[in-house]
């Protein structure tokens, strides 16, 4: 983007012009394991997804309105006077008015530079914390699906946007559609792609009315929508790969709801064979005993929709010490208070800055916001969060606009 600014000398009537520029699995199978135990995290590739859901680009400011009507309001502006020798030899030249003219450019190129910030982060498509690329999108009341390309799942399908179809393994929290509205359509477009049909697990109280939507789909449009539709209860375990397992833990929305956690599968030696030799180890191990321990590891939480309740349940520890816990935020400020929030099956942000005692996670990324907010809102309302909170709290904004557009 090109802006150019044309200054009037007013000494002798002639003109300069400046010019700035800005820089440019197979069949997997449910079973349940052992203790739980803490152990070293995975470090997984991430894949990069393509999002039918980014924003669209910013207007170029360039355009003659919009650059003459800030030109004009800076220019209005009292000058300020520099104090710095090119602005004083430039005051000379010109009659002693340099400076204020000098000060116009400054003024626009400050602007420019925070027109240039604000639009990087519109541009996000996604946030990378603890090794995880997490991306999606989650609009309170729109649209959310989140996914995390390592560990090949999505969580919640929205309206079945382009960026989740490629990830094989899908978690529904509950059945509100901007949540699961899009299930039909992701399931249609694996099919459309020739890839697998995906295993997409659902509390257990939806899975028939789960079933009978696919099968109007089925027979409206005369396609299969091949599927693996998983009821997956709390308590119990199912296995995504050899080394990563899935589990769902209690959640509290205005509809029967439930979270899960991804866990990374560990092997550690038992106890009482940490004294023995590597050649008695292996003897054991020939002879058919068992000699090591299942450790699971919790690598991502999400919730999906939920009051703060979910954080008071002892029964989801593991959720709240999660290497990456993505949960929801859907009001930042008094203008909704809390009581609210919670008749409506939803956190407010000042219910995590109550409860920030519980969260052991290493980064916690905050979902969807209620679109009255702007994206300036959203990170305003973050910043404001005690600095040991603040430190672990990473805002997923994509869809969002900003003040500068």
């Amino acid at each position: 983007m090109r802006i150019h600014l044309v200054i009037l000398q007013p000494s002798s009537g002639a003109h300069q012009k400046s010019k700035t520029q800005n820089p440019r699995g197979a069949a997997a199978r449910r079973r349940r394991l052992a203790t739980v135990h803490p152990a070293s995290p995975i470090r997984s590739p991430e894949m990069a997804t393509a999002s039918l859901f980014s924003l669209p680009s910013l207007r170029a400011l360039s355009r003659t309105s919009a650059r003459c009507s800030r030109f004009q309001t800076l220019a209005a502006r009292k000058p300020v006077e520099s104090s710095s020798s090119t602005a004083t030899s430039g005051s000379r030249r010109s009659g002693g008015k340099g400076g204020g003219l000098l000060s116009v450019l400054d003024r626009a190129l400050a602007d420019e530079e925070e027109y240039r910030r604000a639009r990087a982060q519109v541009q996000r498509k996604g946030v990378e914390v603890e090794g995880y690329a997490v991306e999606g999108i989650s609009v309170g009341g729109h649209e959310t699906c989140v996914t995390v390309p390592s560990l090949n799942v999505a969580f919640d399908i929205g309206r079945g946007p382009q960026f989740a179809v490629s990830q094989d393994y899908l978690f529904i929290t509950h059945a509100h559609l901007d949540h699961i509205g899009g299930l039909p359509m992701y399931i249609a477009t694996r099919g459309l792609y020739n890839l697998k049909p995906p295993t997409v697990f659902v509390p257990p109280c939806i899975k028939d009315d789960v079933e009978d939507l696919l099968q109007v789909h089925r027979r409206m449009s005369q396609i299969e929508l091949k599927v693996e539709l998983v009821a997956l209860d709390l308590g119990e375990t199912y296995e995504i790969r050899n080394d990563l397992v899935a589990r769902p833990f209690q959640t509290y929305h205005a509809i029967p709801s439930q979270g899960y956690v991804i866990y990374s599968i560990r092997r550690k030696l038992k106890k009482q064979y940490a004294h023995l030799k590597g050649s008695q180890i292996m003897k054991l191990k020939q002879s058919g005993t068992e000699i090591t321990d299942t450790i699971l590891y919790p690598e991502v939480a999400f919730t999906g929709d939920t009051k703060s309740d979910f954080i008071l349940d002892p029964r989801n520890a593991d959720a709240l010490r999660a290497k990456v816990l993505i949960t929801e935020a859907t009001f930042l400020d008094d203008h909704v208070d809390v009581e609210h929030a919670r008749e409506h099956g939803h956190m407010h942000l000042s219910e995590i800055m109550e409860h920030s005692q519980w969260f052991r996670n290493e980064t916690i990324v905050l979902t969807h916001f209620s679109n009255r907010y702007s994206l300036e809102d959203i990170h305003q309302a973050v910043s404001r969060l005690q600095p040991k909170l603040n430190s672990k709290i990473v805002a997923l904004t994509e869809g969002f606009k900003s003040e500068y557009r």
